[in-house]
C-alpha cells in the first residue's frame, strides 16, 4: 500500500465521466434518457397498479411475480438514471464516496434480486405448463411469498457482502471513474489499496448468481419444451408457448447483456463497450420489461382498457 493511501476518507470524491467525451451529444442523450426514464416509471408503476387493482391478476402467481419484477425494475432504474441525467446537464460531475458506495449497494441489491426473480418466474412457468392441474396447489401464496422474499434477501445479502469489502479499500483525493454509474470494477480501479479480495469476492458471487439462476431457468424450460412437444393439440402447443414468450424474451435480453459484459476484456479500449452495455441493462431493460409483458399479454391489456374506460 502506498504511504499516501490512508483510511481517513472524508475528503475523497469521485468524478463520473459518463459520456463527457462526447460534448455535442450531451443534450440529445439527456432527452433520450429522460424519455426512457419517464416510460420506465410510468410503465412499471402502471404495471403494478394494473395488477393490484385487478382481483383476477393479483391472485395469480405469475402476475404476483411480475408486479415485484416491475418494482425491482423501477427501483433499479431510479438508483442509476437520475444521476446519469444530472451529469449530462451540469459540469460538476462529482459524487462523494458515501453516495457512490450507496449507489453501488442499491444497484447491486436490485440487479441480483432481478436475476433470481426471473429464475422464480421460470419455475412458475414450469409448474403452469408441466403440472397445470396442481398449479394453484403447488404455487400457493405461501410459496410465492417465500420465493419473492428469498430473492430480495439474497440480493441484499450479496450487496452487503460486496459493499463491506469495498469499504475496506482505501481511496485518496479526487478519483476519476470512467463510467456513468458507480459499478464495482470502476470503484476498485481507482483504489490505492490492494483490491484482490474484493475482486475475488465479486467474481465468485457474480459467477455463482449467474450460473445458479441460469441452471434454474434452463432446467425449467427444458422440461417445458419436452412437455409441449408431447402435446398432440397444435392449439395447446401454441397456448403453452405464448404463456412463456414474454418471459423468455425478458430472460434473453437480461442475461444476454450480462454475459456480454462478462466477455468484454478489461482494457482501456473496452470501456466504451462496457458503458454502452451498462446503459442497456440499467436504463433500457427496466423500460423494456413492462412493454414486453403488456404488449404480449391479453389479460394485462384487457385490464388496462377497463381501467382507462372507467376513468374516462
Amino acid at each position: 500500500m502506498s504511504l499516501q493511501c490512508h483510511k481517513n476518507q472524508t475528503s475523497v470524491t469521485f468524478i463520473l465521466l459518463g459520456f463527457s467525451e462526447y460534448p455535442d451529444l450531451q443534450v440529445p442523450l439527456f432527452l433520450m434518457f429522460l424519455t426512457i426514464y419517464t416510460i420506465t416509471v410510468l410503465g412499471n408503476l402502471g404495471m403494478i397498479a394494473i395488477i393490484r387493482v385487478s382481483t383476477k391478476l393479483c391472485n395469480t402467481p405469475m402476475y404476483f411475480f411480475l408486479s415485484h419484477l416491475s418494482f425491482v425494475d423501477f427501483c433499479y432504474s431510479t438508483v442509476v438514471t437520475p444521476k446519469l441525467l444530472e451529469n449530462l446537464i451540469v459540469e460538476d460531475r462529482t459524487i462523494s464516496l458515501s453516495s457512490c458506495i450507496m449507489q453501488f449497494f442499491f444497484a447491486c441489491t436490485f440487479v441480483v434480486t432481478e436475476t433470481y426473480m426471473l429464475a422464480v418466474m421460470a419455475y412458475d412457468r414450469f409448474v403452469a405448463v408441466c403440472d397445470p392441474l396442481h398449479y394453484t396447489v403447488v404455487m400457493s401464496p405461501k410459496l410465492c411469498s417465500f420465493l419473492v422474499g428469498a430473492s430480495y434477501f439474497w440480493g441484499l445479502l450479496c450487496s452487503l457482502t460486496l459493499t463491506y469489502f469495498l469499504l475496506r479499500l482505501s481511496f485518496q483525493g479526487v478519483n476519476i471513474i470512467n463510467n456513468f454509474v458507480c459499478e464495482h470494477a470502476a470503484i476498485v480501479a481507482v483504489s490505492c489499496s490492494d483490491p484482490y479480495i474484493s475482486q475475488e469476492i465479486i467474481f465468485v458471487s457474480a459467477t455463482f448468481n449467474e450460473i445458479s439462476s441460469l441452471v434454474i431457468i434452463l432446467t425449467s424450460y427444458t422440461f417445458i419444451f419436452i412437455t409441449v412437444m408431447k402435446m398432440t393439440s397444435i392449439g395447446g402447443r401454441s397456448k403453452a408457448f405464448s404463456t412463456c414468450a414474454s418471459h423468455l424474451t425478458a430472460i434473453i435480453i437480461f442475461h444476454g447483456t450480462i454475459l456480454f459484459l462478462y466477455c468484454v476484456p478489461n482494457t482501456k479500449n473496452s470501456w466504451l463497450m462496457v458503458k454502452v452495455a451498462s446503459v442497456f441493462y440499467t436504463v433500457f431493460i427496466p423500460m423494456l420489461n413492462p412493454l414486453i409483458y403488456s404488449l404480449r399479454n391479453k389479460d394485462v391489456k384487457e385490464t388496462a382498457r377497463k381501467l382507462i374506460s372507467l376513468n374516462l
